[in-house]
């Protein structure tokens, strides 16, 4: 699927049913409808954002994509986050305001107050003493109260608006965003969405969005009722604490119970009120809980498809898992992925750059891909037509979309995979979120995708790191899918499936409900691993020292003795077993085994299963070639192998060195991937697996090429020819160098003499993808390195090769920003580069494209090795 930006939401039939024709043809699964900003010029043709001619047109996108075997999705809301024009100045993002007023013994508090606004009212005196005065604020609003003796300080505590608005709103969606801690400000937001699909007759979306969370806000109206409510005391009693200069224990705990109350406000309150409204019209739901100040677990996990995401760069695929073990945990079948946001600059990114990020992707669990993105455009607008500033441009009027269809092809392949079977990972990693909120830090301290210290500077990012670098398959499990799991069978059962062991990272708080929960699915037949030592305290503040008593009367029921290798303690525990000390070794003690293909550099992978055997995708993510035998941890009868990038399968050889592991022979150039299909106790048939010997030099295919321009713009350059491959910005003259398209290199060579039949065609440099025939024969389209592929079969005089080659659109867009021509006609941000500048193409070099070679063919064989073809 694709993100689809509306541009002022000016979308006619016309110009929408080609559209959605265009993506069907290029092989996407669908589209999801984002409403932003206009264009400049097109004002007359908006549709303000859920008015009836809005409704029309998206009941008309929706059944043209059923038509097509399209699903639409689309967000509740504009730009992005919720919000609009019917939130209220109560609903919106609202941050706490605090103003701290001294009173010397025998005075009257200064200044006014209005009981309508004012939450919070009270004074703290020298010994501690608290006093609430909110009753005793008078109609004149002056207060009613005297401080005794010392100096005392009054707390006045109200909220205001944050002031953030709507981001990238469409015309009818501008206004402030929602309060996401305010359950009745989510109660009258979907309101306005109930009423506008109150009469649409047609099919309705497949689902609805949320978007990553960038709302600024840290309070709401109810706040001190709800905390009270949820952590059993008085906010307000402890104003101190936690607006307080003084920072100890105290002030972390409360900070603490402050903090896990916003994540319970949204995962109790809101989201899940939309949630509901989505499912009570027939529509999944997709939230990116990331960014927010939450339990992000808890969050995804509230989502049919929980959504992550990864930037340009700034990827961490343990991050990433968080979407995906959400999932695994509640059963979730699909975990989404906003993919090539900011991949790179604006019209040079690549093919295989975003293969290269779908398979960071695919290795943390994602199988449900959403391209960021596509703008709808009329026919009618110039070259480059509309565009949105953040995208990859995965757009038709992008020349790299020619070969689109081959990536969506290896996508669709990868996640029919990925989509079967279940999650197979042996470990449930708790996340101690306590001993990150426990902290004297801000209020509302947000999980983002980017600033990673929330996880990587904490026990479980290190304990994650290093089960993920030695091959240990795992989830991420919070307290509440804790309360959720149970023992059966000396495993863990969550919704999701099953799991062999809990690990809790070195933690120092713990709640202690979640801690008698791990002890009695241990006494059940589980077996619990604690990293290092058992948790040491609760966290926050309310009834402290009776559940301190309860935890330690918990851990008291652990009795300790160290393993034989002196690593690890352990304790039969009921049915079960608890361990303690080096995790590794724990894991060991406990019969987890680890994948070691993780210890080949680079090479990466994941697992799921079916009945009877398991799916791994494995990806090279080194530079070197890896060639060898590929060691899984299971006792497979047969391996299939299949190339999710051209579609060929085939039996891999199969030897099995030791009891419960098997290898397959395999090849695996740098960044390519394999999915393999293992069975536990099913022979398989079919060809087996061809592996590739080269054999001797190799031979360049010399002499002179014909190069013809096939299409793209803004004109096709002349033809020509020439003997030494380069780019044709510099062989194509002046036309060349501002052509964004496709061009076919032809070349006649005889066959090398008395050498063999097979070979290795090697393109050498493609700028950027190729499609290659020999001889008539299509042999597949190539848009990542290795730009090759195996032949066999040459004639011995006269084979002809044809390599269609497509550049990136980067000289196009130089070109018109050379000769000033004004494209970037947008609203709003109008359009912007990577580092959110004026974006300006003019002073950018040429970038290289077609085929700069060499071309080269090299002695191959396919050989057999040792070992069993199943």
């Amino acid at each position: 699927m694709s993100y689809w930006w509306w541009l002022g939401s000016a979308v006619d039939r016309t110009n929408l049913t080609r559209e959605l024709q265009r993506y069907h043809d290029a092989g996407m699964g669908g589209v999801h409808i984002i409403p932003i900003y206009g264009a400049k010029g097109s004002e007359d043709k908006y549709l303000p954002y859920l008015s009836p001619q809005w409704m029309e047109m998206l009941q008309y996108t929706v059944a043209e994509g059923q038509r097509l075997d399209l699903n639409v999705d689309m967000t509740t809301d504009t730009g992005w986050c919720f919000g609009g024009p019917e939130v209220t100045p109560l609903e919106a993002n609202a941050f706490v305001d605090t103003k701290v007023i001294e009173v010397p013994a025998g005075k009257t508090i200064p200044g006014t107050f209005d009981r309508k606004s004012v939450q919070a009212l009270v004074a703290f005196g020298p010994d501690g003493q608290c006093v609430e005065l909110n009753d005793k604020i008078k109609p004149d609003k002056s207060v009613d109260w005297i401080s005794p003796a010392g100096s005392w300080q009054v707390y006045a505590v109200s909220q205001r608006p944050s002031g953030t608005q709507v981001k990238r709103p469409a015309p009818g969606g501008e206004g402030p965003m929602l309060n996401l801690f305010y359950g009745p400000g989510m109660v009258h937001y979907l309101e306005r969405f109930e009423k506008a699909f109150a009469d649409y007759k047609g099919p309705m979306p497949r689902a609805m969005y949320h978007d990553s969370y960038e709302y600024n806000s840290n309070w709401s109206p109810d706040l001190f009722a709800q905390f009270e409510k949820r952590r059993g005391y008085r906010l307000q009693t402890e104003l101190p604490a936690l607006f307080g200069k003084v920072t100890n224990d105290r002030s972390a705990r409360v900070k603490g119970d402050f903090r896990e109350t916003l994540s319970d406000l949204m995962a109790e309150e809101t989201l899940p009120k939309w949630v509901k409204w989505c499912h009570a019209h027939g529509m999944l739901t997709r939230n990116q809980a990331h960014g927010s100040p939450a339990n992000l677990l808890d969050l995804y996990a509230l989502a049919d498809i929980p959504e992550t995401e990864m930037f340009n760069k700034d990827r961490s695929q343990l991050v990433s898992k968080f979407a995906s073990s959400a999932a695994h945990v509640a059963g979730r079948r699909l975990v989404g992925a906003e993919t090539g946001t900011w991949l790179g600059e604006h019209f040079t990114g690549t093919l295989g750059d975003m293969k290269n990020l779908l398979d960071d992707l695919f290795l943390s669990g994602v199988n449900h891909v959403l391209y960021h993105g596509t703008c709808y455009s009329p026919g009618e607008v110039a070259w480059p037509g509309w565009l949105f500033y953040a995208s990859f441009e995965m757009s038709p009027r992008n020349s790299i979309w020619r070969d689109v269809p081959a990536l969506n092809a290896y996508v669709a392949r990868c996640q029919s995979m990925l989509q079967q079977g279940q999650p197979d990972s042996d470990i449930l990693l708790y996340w101690p979120i306590h001993d990150y909120w426990n902290n004297n830090g801000r209020l509302d301290q947000k999980l983002t995708v980017h600033e990673r210290q929330w996880l990587e500077d904490q026990p479980i990012g290190k304990a994650a790191g290093r089960l993920w670098n030695r091959g240990f398959t795992f989830d991420y499990i919070s307290d509440r899918q804790v309360a959720q799991a149970a023992a059966e069978s000396g495993r863990i059962q969550v919704p999701g499936g099953q799991y062999r062991v809990v690990v809790v990272p070195e933690c120092e708080h713990i709640p202690e409900p979640t801690l008698a929960k791990l002890l009695a699915l241990a006494r059940s037949g589980a077996t619990v691993v604690f990293e290092k030592h058992l948790p040491l305290d609760v966290p926050g503040w309310g009834n402290l020292e009776p559940r301190r008593t309860e935890l330690k009367k918990l851990i008291g029921t652990v009795a300790l003795s160290a393993c034989a290798d002196g690593k690890c303690q352990q304790a039969e525990y009921g049915k079960g077993r608890i361990l303690t000390g080096d995790l590794e070794a724990a894991l060991a003690w406990s019969g987890v085994d680890r994948e070691s293909m993780v210890d080949q550099a680079g090479l990466m992978f994941l697992r799921r299963s079916f009945k009877g055997g398991r799916t791994y995708f494995v990806a090279n993510r080194a530079t070197n070639v890896f060639e060898g035998w590929l060691p899984m941890a299971i006792n497979a009868k047969s391996v299939v192998v299949m190339d999710p990038m051209s579609g060929q399968t085939g039996l891999g050889v199969v030897r099995h060195p030791q009891a419960n592991q098997s290898e397959v022979r395999l090849s695996l150039q740098p960044g390519e991937s394999l999915v393999l299909r293992t069975l536990a106790k099913q022979p398989a048939s079919g060809p087996i697996w061809p592996l590739w010997k080269l054999e001797g030099a190799s031979v360049e295919i010399s002499g002179t090429w014909d190069v013809k321009f096939l299409e793209g713009g803004p004109q096709l350059p002349p033809p020509f020819q020439t003997r030494t491959l380069d780019s044709w910005t510099k062989l194509g003259g002046e036309e060349a160098q501002r052509f964004a398209g496709s061009a076919v290199y032809s070349i006649q060579f005889d066959a090398p003499r008395g050498l063999t039949d097979e070979w290795l065609l090697d393109l050498g440099k493609v700028c950027q993808s190729a499609r290659v025939r020999l001889n008539g024969r299509d042999l597949g389209t190539i848009f990542t390195l290795p730009f090759r592929v195996f032949i066999s079969k040459l004639k011995p005089s006269g084979n002809r090769l044809e390599v269609d080659v497509t550049n990136v659109s980067a000289n196009r867009i130089r070109d018109l920003d050379r000769r000033k021509v004004q494209w970037k006609s947008f609203h709003e941000i109008n359009y912007v580069d990577i580092n959110y500048q004026p974006f300006d193409a003019s002073g950018w070099p040429l970038y290289a494209s077609g085929l700069l070679g060499p071309v080269t063919l090299t002695p191959a064989h396919n050989f057999e090795p040792q070992g069993t073809p199943h």
